[in-house]
């Protein structure tokens, strides 16, 4: 890509992340290459299973055996990641990157008090006291929005709706005030209203911290007014990069042009026809030579199904994996949701 005046924050160079299984070596993380800048917002979409949450694990090494990061680099902060000890790691978690899973009620310990899962992070990477990091809790979980934190910090968390143990995720997320935030579909159990306050709240904190974000989702419509670029993942690989107004209002990939038209519209005075993309993700054991969404493309030729395109820049910082190369002109895609037309 092309050479940043400054080093990013977050670099990742040709990152492979493989499964061995009985069918097959799955290559769940192909070749992937991105960067962040501080301050700055990245949306990686796809569909379930294209690789974007293993991408993010793979950067925090926490993939569960027998998953394994079988070559590349990833750069955090002028660091190789992937050459550090699981010591090191252990403070470059929470202290340097900050994770917000999806499903609250599944990753938040019911067994323990809301404040603790705040306050542990606090005492080890900060050296708090018990009545520092008690302090420091409360101020964060009014800086989310629990009302009474004071009084709230001693709950449990089946006393919380979803919405409030999800801020209380993110309150442990960036209580340590990390440079990067990773928030891995963090409204997924959420009910419409609730994610358009989750979303508010990261954009506000990003705003007010500088801290740079991640969004990982497979709801192309969240990272249009969100993110500063997006990257679109499928079967592995980045098949389209460019920056968010690019491209929502120029996509070239045609798994780029499915996600948008199977998209609904924010404005909803004019109704238009959900065009869903056929078939079915493809088994990642059982990848050919050719592109992997070639089965499912309205475009593909005999060179689509027999070699697999690399990754190119088209223009400035609008990056495509794709023989075709169409443009939403051709597919006939309308403007997509959190873009306006101009």
């Amino acid at each position: 890509m092309t050479e940043p005046t400054a080093a990013p924050l977050l670099e990742i160079s040709h990152l492979n992340t493989v499964f061995p299984t009985r069918s097959g070596l799955v290559r769940a993380v192909n070749d992937v290459s991105l960067r962040l800048d501080r301050g700055r917002a990245l949306g990686i979409v796809g569909e379930s299973g294209s690789g974007k949450s293993v991408t993010m694990l793979s950067v925090l090494r926490l993939l569960s055996p027998p998953g394994r990061v079988e070559s590349g680099s990833v750069r955090f902060d002028g660091r190789e990641l992937l050459e550090l000890s699981e010591r090191e790691m252990t403070r470059v978690r929470g202290a340097g990157i900050g994770l917000i899973l999806q499903d609250p009620m599944r990753s938040i310990n019911p067994t323990r008090r809301v404040g603790d899962h705040i306050a542990e992070g606090l005492r080890l990477h900060l050296k708090l006291n018990r009545r520092q990091a008690r302090a420091r809790t409360i101020e964060y979980l009014g800086m989310v929005g629990i009302p009474r934190p004071a009084e709230r910090v001693d709950d449990y968390p089946h006393q919380f709706s979803g919405g409030m143990q999800q801020r209380v995720m993110i309150a442990a997320a960036i209580a340590c005030e990390p440079e990067l935030l990773i928030a891995d579909e963090p409204t997924t159990a959420l009910d419409v209203t609730i994610q358009a306050q989750i979303l508010r709240l990261i954009d506000n904190l990003r705003t007010e911290l500088g801290v740079a974000v991640i969004l990982i989702t497979h709801d192309v419509a969240v990272v249009g007014s969100f993110c500063d670029e997006v990257a679109v993942m499928y079967a592995g690989h980045v098949v389209e990069q460019a920056p968010s107004r690019t491209l929502f209002t120029d996509p070239r990939h045609p798994y780029t042009l499915g996600l948008l038209r199977s998209a609904p519209e924010d404005d909803t005075s004019e109704r238009r026809r959900l065009v869903p993309i056929p078939g079915m993700p493809p088994d990642l054991a059982r990848l050919g030579d050719g592109c992997p969404f070639a089965p499912r493309c309205e475009f593909a030729d005999d060179r689509c199904t027999s070699s697999s395109p690399m990754l190119r820049e088209l223009e400035h910082d609008h990056w495509l994996s794709c023989w075709a190369d169409v443009t939403a002109e051709t597919a006939r895609v309308p403007a997509a949701a959190g873009q306006e037309e101009t």
